[in-house]
């Protein structure tokens, strides 16, 4: 495997951390492996049925206490006060004595087990967005690297409903619409989700294990599995590219991670809303990539639907963080509806938009992360969107 994208030099004045992005790449097809290589069934911790936790919360949910509330506190303070850019936020520059152990602990599990967890009663509202934005990345150092998560550079993203049109799927990302979102995967390792506000109705989230749909799809439809893992797959980046860089990047929904020492696992690499938006290069006499096929489309609906069913239900509340492991766990949204502009709460204060904010981050191979047949395996950012050397932005509410 080529090993260009993994060793970069950056300019500290633009990347705080050091750090750059790597961002979208097709795979590395010899390391794809054909359907028959792949296990009839996955095992151990990372194959999960809802029912296991739709009745118990506490499994996979922790509340912050007052003195750990405190520790954030005091480790965003002093973040705040040494005045170092928000992109330059590191775990050496944001010291949990205490709740360190838990978020290494918190990271294994995710890595390795169920690959979700929700924390509760960060206190958003008090704090405001640049003492939560500081608090939420500090957390996620504990957990990987950040990632740029659009073309401009946003390393600290926000879901939020800037009334776009969900249905120009070829320029417009769902996050930025209040649109349903179906099962899929994020481009990065983990992906974090800090409830800022929360809607009228709608926007709630749902996820899956994905070998749970992987053993149900091989026990009931092995033929969508054998269509799933199949490199013929076309996922649009959506204008989000640098000079020279095809608009597109063939690969497939489900790969298999092998020559590892321990038995090789799947894992998921998916938004079907990259994958039909794509008619403008897969259609008409100049078509540049082929349509999708019956078999694809299919593939698609059985997929969709067997992660609905096997899926666990989850609302987050202003101070939630909702962290999920991209490669084994799927996840969903409902649509929603804001209140009405000029509504105020209860205390007579206006009531916000629905604001979620988001991080993506890196696990590279090197550091416990799961092997890919991507140049860029053990980049410290692999993934994540890079355009040109657009350096990282933290922006504090959606723009």
């Amino acid at each position: 495997m080529s090993s260009t994208v993994t060793t970069q030099t950056v300019s500290l004045s633009a990347f705080p951390d050091g750090l750059k992005t790597s961002g979208q790449h097709a795979p590395d097809y010899s390391l794809v492996h054909p359907y028959d290589e792949f296990p009839k069934e996955m095992t151990g911790p990372t194959v999960w049925d809802a029912a296991e936790y739709r009745d118990n919360p506490d499994r996979w949910t922790h509340a912050f206490s007052a003195d750990e509330v405190a520790e954030i506190g005091a480790a965003s303070d002093s973040f705040i006060e040494a005045g170092t850019p928000l992109t330059g936020i590191t775990k050496a520059r944001f010291s949990l004595p205490n709740l360190s152990h838990r978020m290494n602990e918190l990271r294994k599990d995710l890595l390795d087990g169920k690959g979700f967890f929700r924390f509760r009663n960060l206190p958003v509202t008090e704090w405001g967005l640049h003492k939560s934005a500081v608090a939420y990345m500090g957390l996620g150092t504990y957990l990987g690297y950040f990632l740029s998560q659009n073309g401009r550079g946003h390393v600290l993203g926000h879901v939020k409903d800037l009334g776009e049109d969900p249905t120009q799927t070829h320029k417009v990302r769902i996050y930025r619409t209040n649109a349903r979102q179906y099962f899929h995967t994020d481009a990065g390792d983990m992906v974090g989700l800090l409830c800022i506000a929360k809607s009228l109705s709608g926007g709630e989230s749902d996820i899956a294990s994905t070998h749970h749909v992987y053993n149900v799809l091989q026990r009931d439809h092995p033929d969508v599995v054998r269509t799933l893992v199949e490199p013929n797959w076309y996922f649009d980046r959506k204008g989000e590219i640098s000079n020279g860089q095809e608009p597109w990047i063939r690969g497939a929904v489900i790969y298999l991670e092998t020559e590892t020492e321990r038995p090789p696992r799947v894992y998921a690499k998916f938004d079907p809303n990259n994958v039909t938006s794509l008619a403008r290069f897969n259609s008409g006499p100049d078509a540049q990539i082929p349509p999708l096929s019956d078999k694809q489309k299919h593939a698609m609906e059985v997929l969709e639907r067997t992660c609905k069913e096997l899926s666990l239900h989850m609302i987050l509340q202003p101070g939630d963080i909702q962290f999920l492991h991209n490669p084994h766990v799927f996840h969903a949204r409902t649509a929603y509806t804001d209140y009405p502009p000029g509504s105020l709460d209860d205390a007579g204060n206006p009531r916000p938009q629905r604001h979620l904010m988001r991080l993506w981050l890196a696990v590279p191979q090197s550091e416990h992360g799961w092997k890919t047949p991507f140049a860029d395996t053990d980049n410290k950012k692999r993934g994540g969107i890079q355009v040109e050397d657009n350096p990282p932005k933290c922006p504090l509410d959606a723009e």
